[in-house]
């Protein structure tokens, strides 16, 4: 349900639209050393108001879709650091105010405000955002009669979400906390299926967690090296305003090397796990290229892709990459839960070099069907 936020949320960063006229000089969209396409000088000096397009093309939401998101973006001075006497800069993320309106081919849509930033001087990072959404999406269940039977549901949702992390000293370390509220209504033609309450056709979801990340990557857009590791461990209690009492553990981690100038190899890890009772569409799921979001849902999943970057040439490069998982509830039927897989190949490439900025589509095929994404810095975005 909220899978979008990954990729609007770097489309943000990078993709200054080409509409925009807020340049007060002119910018070249050439790079000064090879004199390629590339948008670097455009995104440092792109200053005010700017729209931005994006395309959906998760499978679960129809396949194909069309977002516009309209930002004010402000850049922020670098943390300034004395470590032994000795001055270091590091740069801080711009500041990004803004709203998204989406719309997609199975008649989903949404319109949302956010606000990303930093507050440089205390070293916290923070994000907050709300939306209302009109979400059409099929869940998958055995029953006695068909194994993996589809039902298609509709939610209407509110959405409001909050995150703050702070600095911890001068590490790569990051820990704060994150709450999340969702007032939905469930729609369902017929009678509704036995895996859904009657508690769940109208709710309030309310969820406190606390937040610890590392990271250290070389760039988070398109990572050559580095990890970044979060853990978060989430609590839904009546004391809260929610009407459901659960906890949800969500950890992953990301870890990049480079074996030799042209081929930089990727490791993902990534699990999540859901205690007591909370609502369908809120169980963990396997979040894969080529698996649509909540195909694969259980009380707890785990899942591992590995993934490969060929420089072919400086500016373009070839991507392929594989991963399994499983979704299951108890960690004792670990063993017999199907192993989902999936994997396929892409391209990249480099729109902005200051930024180590590539941008691709990625074609992958799964259990059941094929998808492509376009990617923007990673898929692997959290």
């Amino acid at each position: 349900m909220l899978s979008m936020k990954r990729n609007l949320f770097c489309v943000c960063l990078i993709l200054i639209s080409f509409l925009s006229n807020a340049q007060k000089k002119p910018v070249s969209f050439k790079d000064s050393l090879d004199g390629k396409f590339d948008v670097s000088d455009y995104i440092i000096e792109a200053n005010g108001f700017v729209p931005i397009p994006y395309i959906i093309t998760e499978p679960a939401l129809g396949g194909f879709g069309f977002a516009v998101a309209p930002v004010f973006i402000k850049r922020n001075p670098p943390y300034i650091d004395t470590i032994r006497g000795q001055v270091k800069r590091t740069p801080v993320a711009p500041n990004i105010t803004g709203g998204v309106v989406a719309y997609t081919l199975n008649n989903t849509w949404l319109a949302s405000a956010f606000r990303s930033g930093t507050l440089v001087k205390r070293r916290i990072k923070y994000v907050i955002g709300g939306a209302y959404a009109n979400i059409n999406m099929s869940y998958f269940r055995n029953t006695p009669q068909e194994e993996d039977k589809e039902f298609a549901f509709n939610f209407k949702t509110i959405v409001g979400f909050l995150q703050a992390t702070k600095r911890i000293s001068f590490s790569n370390w990051y820990a704060g906390f994150k709450y999340l509220f969702l007032n939905t209504d469930v729609r369902y033609k017929g009678t509704l299926p036995d895996f859904v309450k009657s508690q769940e056709v109208h709710s309030t979801v309310s969820q406190f967690g606390l937040v610890l990340e590392l990271d250290n990557r070389d760039n988070v857009f398109t990572p050559n090296k580095g990890v970044k590791v979060h853990l978060d461990g989430n609590i839904s209690a009546n004391f809260l305003g929610s009407d459901y009492e659960y906890y949800r553990l969500n950890y992953y981690m990301y870890a990049y090397a480079q074996f030799s100038k042209k081929f930089v190899g990727g490791w993902r890890l990534d699990g999540q796990q859901a205690f007591q009772d909370p609502p369908f569409y809120l169980l963990p799921y396997i979040d894969m290229r080529g698996v649509p979001a909540s195909r694969y849902q259980g009380q707890a999943d785990i899942l591992t892709e590995l993934e490969g970057r060929w420089d072919v040439v400086p500016r373009w490069s070839i991507v392929f990459f594989g991963g399994t998982g499983k979704a299951f509830d108890e960690w004792n039927e670990f063993g017999s839960a199907k192993w989902i897989v999936s994997g396929g190949t892409g391209f990249r490439y480099m729109l902005a070099r200051k930024f180590g900025l590539r941008v691709g589509i990625d074609l992958a095929r799964g259990p059941e069907t094929w998808a492509y994404y376009i990617v923007f810095g990673s898929n692997w975005l959290k």
